[in-house]
């Protein structure tokens, strides 16, 4: 296929899928009821449509009255029965693929339903529309003169009744057309290896000498990768490799604590960066314009959203509210409603709305990933632009980190503790220290009220990691690669304990 042909495909499909992305802009409210309608229509046969009575279900008031919101252990028995093999339980057409997931390093795996309209309606719809944008945003570009490297999980086979578990990148490469791999790079045998460093050096052997004109995967593993090309082919930056590199599209963790060592890697003042917002159970933001940390939120790829503002999450006051409702600056709780099944989901994920015309968020971190020992409220979205502050002043580069309470004892006051793991170690770490507290007092008023005169907290306890502190820990524990991510911060010491006492050895 031709570079002519492939950019007027392109440009067909975006004046066509620009006249729908339209409608929900102008009309965002009446497009999510409308599918929220279509979901209960098609599941009112299963088993979880009778027991909730979805054929009498005529208003969004009496969908949130009847049906209960759900949790992963909610859903588990009812997964397994359908990894089984038996269908119409919580959506009507049969399920082949389960996207196993750990969402964190917790031992324990999920396995989420990935029906074929969440694979053709959701993931790949999202992926025509990523691409769609960019080259909307970007008239000259050239990305497909050359071949995209993809950085996804490995696949494991779950043969029993025919059903397949595996990462959701994994799913996504299997089920493509046999002609995309013409453009993606490495091959499908290469990606889908089970051996993450085996896997890591066939990748650096099979793409270096290819015409990579963007990148795809998760920023902390694929900085990884490219620190790994640098290093096989004793080049000083990525650019000598692949001169024609002109996107990054990443999602999966944050990007602040990374974007400084991608720009030293990657000199090229109209480099692309191109965030997303996927999960094993949908895609749901885009990055739709250039040099922008706001995501569109897309309402048409049969998922039905709803919020918990967090100021009320998990308490006797806690409210569910529907987009038409929803405040900027405020953090929420995420519930999706999906055409994989999935009805009233807690995700995990919270985000915060910064435009509600149109409908744009930031993902600002996790419901489980914060600390709120003492009040304090710190959320992962205050860590790293406080990190990302502070590094600037002192020089410093961060190549990973997590951070755990410190609970009080006796007149002992607490604090957070901190691990951090340094590319480029400041100087002086007690002055890192010290701007790093402040930077969290000026960004999260609570914090700043519990440190006041130490009343309730202690100034930052930090500890400087040992080089790939974090990368062995992960190995020890079988979780290299794919979606596995450290966790940023925790309300308990089950992450941090162990880290230190590696970090001794």
């Amino acid at each position: 296929m031709t570079i002519p042909l492939v950019n007027s495909i392109a440009s067909w499909f975006l004046k066509k899928r620009f006249h729908q992305i339209e409608l929900f802009l102008k009309y965002p409210n009446e497009v999510q009821e409308e599918l929220l309608f279509n979901l209960i229509e098609s599941a009112k046969d299963t088993q979880i449509g009778k027991k909730y009575d979805f054929a009498s279900i005529t208003s969004y008031k009496t969908f949130s009255e009847r049906v209960p919101i759900f949790s992963y252990e909610d859903y588990q028995k009812s997964i397994e029965r359908s990894r089984l093999g038996e269908n119409n339980i919580f959506w009507p057409r049969p399920i082949k693929w389960y996207a196993k997931s750990s969402g964190t390093t917790n031992a324990k795996s999920k396995f989420i339903p990935v029906s074929t309209e969440s694979l053709e309606d959701c993931h790949y719809a999202a992926s025509k529309d990523l691409l769609c944008m960019y080259l909307n945003n970007n008239e000259n570009s050239q990305l497909f003169k050359g071949k995209s490297l993809r950085l996804g999980g490995s696949k494991e086979l779950y043969k029993e009744n025919g059903t397949v578990f595996g990462d959701l990148s994994a799913i996504l490469i299997d089920n493509m057309p046999f002609w995309a791999e013409f453009s993606s790079t490495p091959s499908n045998k290469v990606s889908l290896m089970s051996d993450w460093e085996h896997k890591m050096k066939a990748i650096v052997e099979e793409t270096v000498h290819e015409n990579v004109t963007s990148l795809a995967g998760v920023p902390s593993w694929m900085l990884v990768l490219l620190n790994s090309v640098l290093e096989h082919t004793k080049k000083s930056n990525i650019l000598e490799i692949w001169p024609n590199l002109e996107a990054y599209f990443h999602g999966g963790v944050s990007f602040t604590p990374y974007i400084d060592q991608y720009k030293t890697i990657l000199p090229k003042s109209n480099f692309q960066y191109y965030e997303i917002y996927n999960a094993s159970e949908g895609f749901f933001a885009i990055q739709d314009r250039n040099n922008s940390n706001e995501l569109l939120l897309m309402l048409d790829y049969g998922i039905f959203y709803e919020f918990i503002p967090m100021d009320t999450y998990g308490t006797l006051q806690q409210r569910v509210i529907r987009l038409n409702e929803v405040e900027k600056g405020k953090n929420y709780a995420l519930l999706i409603t999906t055409n994989a099944g999935l009805w009233r989901y807690k995700i995990g994920d919270t985000i915060r709305f910064t435009s509600t015309n149109p409908y744009r968020i930031k993902v600002s971190g996790r419901t489980k990933h914060y600390i709120n020992v003492f009040g304090e409220e710190l959320i992962i979205e205050n860590a790293e632009a406080a990190l990302k502050k502070v590094c600037k002043k002192t020089a410093a580069e961060i190549v990973d980190y997590t951070a755990a309470p410190i609970f009080m004892k006796g007149k002992e006051k607490g604090a957070h503790e901190w691990l951090i793991e340094f590319k480029t170690p400041p100087k002086d770490i007690n002055l890192f220290n010290e701007l790093f507290d402040e930077a969290l007092k000026s960004l999260n008023s609570d914090y700043e009220a519990k440190r006041y005169n130490n009343m309730t907290l202690n100034k930052p306890k930090i500890n400087i990691a040992r080089k790939r502190l974090f990368y062995d820990w992960l190995k020890q524990n079988n979780k290299l690669g794919g979606q596995h991510k450290i966790p940023r911060l925790s309300n308990t010491r089950e992450y941090i304990t162990p880290l230190l006492n590696l970090n001794k050895n």
